[in-house]
């Protein structure tokens, strides 16, 4: 056999057992990117094709349409059921079908919900609202707040039907939103907050520094749309 022969056989015979090693340990070269987000790395909760990893709580239901989580009546929650979120950074990408749906961005939930009232009153809410004018609201309630809790630094929320970015950190017992770069609330446990104005606004009190996440779907008039839903560790 000649040089070049002998190089060949021995190339296609590390080859081959290349691949038959791989094939009993179980590696597939194809897949390299880990289930579990690591420092610096975005991990997609949603997937783009159905609500796998996702429960529903409470009345209405959401649904996938064309790659999007959509809002059906409520007040309900569909939350990630597999894991609390604790120090990271939290994108929501969302629209609002009309000018201005209400929807919401729940954190800090401590325990699992049973029901729509208990994330209320025992997590936070980061708004999704850009009516702040209504009778019975005010700045406490507007998009990126912390519901009735804290007052915008700025209000970049866009009208529907435009995109939106929410960008949420946790950080220990601190919450900072971004909504479109934007600075909108930076709140940490102890601040100071206004007394309970309505009986539809959250209980006072501390909030765990990890807990469930999870989006609400608030009524049958207002829809809103999801696209991604994406964690990424603090560094």
């Amino acid at each position: 056999m000649k040089k070049t022969g002998i190089k060949r056989f021995f190339l296609g015979t590390l080859l081959f057992v290349s691949v038959l090693l791989m094939s009993f340990t179980g590696i597939n070269p194809k897949r390299s990117t880990p289930r579990k987000s690591t420092k610096g790395e975005w991990r997609q909760l949603f997937n783009g094709k159905d609500l796998t990893g996702w429960k529903h709580v409470g009345p209405g239901y959401m649904s996938v349409e064309n790659g999007l989580i959509r809002t059906h009546g409520g007040m309900g929650l569909l939350y990630w059921e597999g894991e609390k979120f604790g120090n990271c950074t939290i994108r929501v990408v969302y629209k609002m079908r009309d000018k201005n749906d209400n929807s919401g961005v729940f954190i800090r939930i401590p325990v699992k919900p049973c029901e729509a009232w208990m994330p209320v009153n025992y997590g936070y809410e980061v708004q999704i609202d850009n009516r702040p004018d209504l009778s019975n609201e005010n700045d406490y309630h507007i998009t990126g707040t912390l519901y009735s809790l804290t007052k915008p630094l700025a209000k970049p929320g866009k009208p529907g039907p435009e995109w939106n970015t929410m960008e949420i950190t946790l950080k220990g017992p601190r919450t900072i939103v971004y909504i479109n770069g934007v600075k909108v609330t930076d709140y940490t446990e102890g601040d100071p907050v206004p007394p309970k104005k309505f009986s539809f606004e959250p209980c006072r009190g501390p909030r765990p520094n990890s807990g469930y996440i999870g989006l609400q779907n608030h009524s049958d008039k207002d829809v809103v749309f999801f696209k991604e839903v994406s964690v990424k560790p603090l560094q």
